[in-house]
């Protein structure tokens, strides 16, 4: 599809006033006010795919006020825009995909400085209010690097921590699972896949071995959660990498922005959970042989697709 920039509304001497619709030239809409041609008051923009980004004040052609920011993966940013339109300030809230969990506090062009967790008590048209939670750590952006999992490896996402825990697996040989701490329905974030930041080449150059927590991120980074950060006494800041596989899954992976570790991916529930359920991911490993020497992947995961098929062809 192609599209072309577009302006729609009531026209009064080739200006535009009133409501009116801007369509830009990679599908995404503005529904704004206008007064003599220019925006002023309350828009909503959606991206290409029809997804709410914005929704706030402009003056003059320039968001101002209190906005909202929204995240393609449920989360969003709320507070009042600096004079350069930038997310800064001391009285902005990061609001988890649950609309009801904040980190509120300190930011910079939309990026978290220094926040207390909140709960968000009215949300809405009207404006959200944050209770803080007086006994509440402090939390900071603290994005991996490849040697770096986190500063604060032992304090885990306050989000998170409301829907999961980790148990014994109940898939035999697994070692330790991932469980829903509270039943959830289709299509809710339960947990988060946070590492250090590797490259793909790094994680193909070495032994299977030492895979067993690795994710892609992207074409260029790998997330990893090495020994000994998988036990959750060194490391319990995100706990996705405990999900084990299944190849009948009730959740997946999809990519998350996370307010302390930046861009990681989540675990989202693709059918409704029930409390204490263990939650299960398809790895998606390469099924196909490559080279003749089978399937890329680990030797568990050839013999659990090979009893799979059994099943399947019984």
């Amino acid at each position: 599809y192609f599209f072309h920039s577009t302006l729609e509304g009531f026209f009064v001497e080739d200006a535009l006033q009133g409501q009116g619709t801007y369509t830009n030239n990679d599908g995404g809409i503005l529904y704004g006010t206008y007064f003599d041609g220019e925006l002023n008051g309350p828009a909503q923009e959606f991206d290409g795919d029809g997804c709410l980004v914005f929704r706030g004040q402009y003056k003059n052609n320039s968001r101002c006020g209190e906005c909202w920011f929204y995240h393609p993966d449920g989360g969003s940013v709320f507070g009042e825009l600096n004079e350069n339109e930038e997310m800064t300030g001391e009285s902005i809230a990061y609001i988890y995909p649950d609309r009801r969990t904040a980190l509120y506090g300190s930011f910079v062009d939309g990026e978290l400085i220094m926040a207390r967790l909140a709960t968000v008590t009215c949300i809405g048209n009207g404006r959200p209010r944050f209770e803080i939670s007086p006994n509440s750590p402090v939390y900071s952006s603290d994005k991996s690097t490849p040697t770096c999992i986190a500063t604060h490896t032992l304090l885990p996402d306050p989000y998170e921590s409301q829907r999961v825990f980790v148990a014994d697996s109940l898939i035999k040989g697994a070692g330790q699972g991932l469980f829903a701490k509270v039943d959830a329905e289709a299509n809710t974030v339960m947990s988060f896949y946070n590492g250090v930041r590797i490259t793909h080449t790094e994680v193909d150059s070495r032994d299977w071995a030492l895979n067993g927590n690795t994710i892609s991120l992207d074409e260029d980074t790998v997330i990893d959660v090495p020994q000994p950060f998988d036990a959750v006494k060194i490391y319990c800041a995100s706990l996705g990498h405990k999900a084990n596989h299944s190849f009948t899954p009730n959740c997946k992976y999809e990519p998350f922005v996370h307010p302390r570790f930046g861009p990681i991916k989540c675990i989202r529930t693709i059918k409704s959970v029930k409390k204490d359920e263990e939650l299960v991911v398809a790895y998606g490993y390469t099924h196909e042989s490559t080279g003749g020497k089978g399937p890329e992947a680990p030797d568990w995961y050839k013999q659990s697709l090979e009893e799979f098929q059994q099943r399947q062809r019984a």
